[in-house]
């Protein structure tokens, strides 16, 4: 293990560390739920930083696995909700208000709750498999990837919000139980819930981060360099793609899960087009090739937002703020905060002369192979 690998799993452990000690210094539930809140979305801005930083795709649709995610959560803890908000048999309120007089087949298998789990992650999965391999096989590219997955996340919101009767239409699904989970009940204004989140952005750093480092990572970084040259060395550039943009999913639903856990609701804001285009502003101010720092840019950002937005004194020009402090960063500092930091390591440290994603050193290292090659 080189230097540099072991100061980044070092900072990740750090970083980590501090935000699991935070209920420690904080005995203010809302706040404590509000911080919760900013570290779900860490996770989701690094999971684009996983497809966008490490494989060149730019998915303007990550909201998209996010909303599923959530709404998988959600549907999950409104059959386990309190009597006065269901109706007949037990239906959700919305659905006794729109005249449905049984639940319908697909919502049956959310009784349990390790389904529901299971599809909060898989069907983000599936989703993006099947579009990521229409659009790589395809051999899109470029900014035509970007208008592709903006266009699906419409899609699928509007179906969210056409189907009311199913899925509670603008309103979402309200009034859900909390969460019961190994004998312990997750209130989104305890510290339960908290260190839940923490404790799922720890682990979700650190598999992202193995998977970065791993042989499949390394010709994830050499495609989004050199996607020609992978090719000609016999690697199914399709394939390695498809599959970092499901893991991004499959990540960014999990996320979902989460944000339903803290909200108590699920909404179709949360698979909406401004969401996703926040996230990958959280990602170009964090640094989007660096996983913390995508992760740190979405809370340092939303948490600014939050701040400000509540000040008296900036009630109403927080958004003036923030426009001018994204520009300077675009234009000082055109890799991120990450970069920032990254550039000062340099200093510090020698580069790694075998460093992955260094453009077509990395297509090198993986190895001049004439047969396909899969993650």
């Amino acid at each position: 293990m080189s230097k540099r690998t072991a100061l980044q799993i070092a900072t990740y452990g750090i970083v980590c560390l501090a935000i699991l000690l935070v209920p420690s210094f904080m005995d203010d539930a809302f706040i404590l739920n509000k911080y919760a809140r900013y570290l779900v979305l860490g996770i989701l801005a690094m999971a684009l930083s996983l497809s966008w930083g490490y494989a060149g795709i730019l998915n303007l649709g990550q909201a998209a696995s996010f909303g599923l995610g959530s709404y998988c959560m959600a549907m999950a803890l409104k059959l386990r909700t309190v009597p006065v908000h269901t109706g007949k048999s037990g239906l959700p309120d919305f659905m006794v208000w729109n005249n449905v007089e049984t639940l319908p087949w697909f919502w049956e298998p959310f009784y349990s709750l390790t389904f529901a789990i299971f599809a909060g992650v898989a069907v983000p999965v599936a989703f993006a498999m099947l579009l990521g391999s229409f659009i790589f096989r395809g051999r899109v590219t470029g900014v035509y990837v970007a208008i592709i997955t903006l266009a699906a996340l419409v899609v699928v919101n509007l179906l969210i919000i056409d189907q009311q009767r199913y899925s509670g239409g603008f309103n979402g699904i309200t009034d859900l139980a909390q969460l019961e989970l190994f004998g312990l009940t997750f209130d989104a204004y305890s510290s339960s819930s908290y260190y839940l989140i923490a404790i799922s952005l720890t682990v979700s750093l650190f598999f992202a981060l193995a998977v970065t480092k791993s042989k499949a990572g390394l010709i994830l970084q050499a495609i989004r360099d050199h996607e020609e040259r992978v090719r000609y060395f016999g690697y199914d550039v399709a394939r390695f793609k498809t599959f970092a943009f499901a893991v991004s999913a499959g990540i960014a639903g999990f996320a979902g899960m989460l944000y339903t856990i803290v909200m108590e609701f699920a909404s179709p804001t949360f698979l909406d087009v401004p969401l996703s285009l926040s996230v990958v502003i959280w990602c170009a101010v964090g640094g989007r090739q660096s996983l913390l720092g995508a992760a740190l840019g979405a809370i340092i950002v939303t948490g600014m937002q939050g701040a400000l937005s509540e000040s008296e004194i900036f009630l109403e020009s927080w958004t003036l703020i923030m426009g001018f402090a994204f520009v300077m960063i675009v234009l000082f500092l055109p890799k991120g905060l990450a970069g920032a930091v990254e550039s000062l390591v340099d200093r510090i440290l020698p580069k790694d002369r075998t460093a992955p994603g260094k453009s077509k050193a990395a297509a090198d290292q993986c190895g001049a192979k004439n047969s396909a090659g899969g993650p």
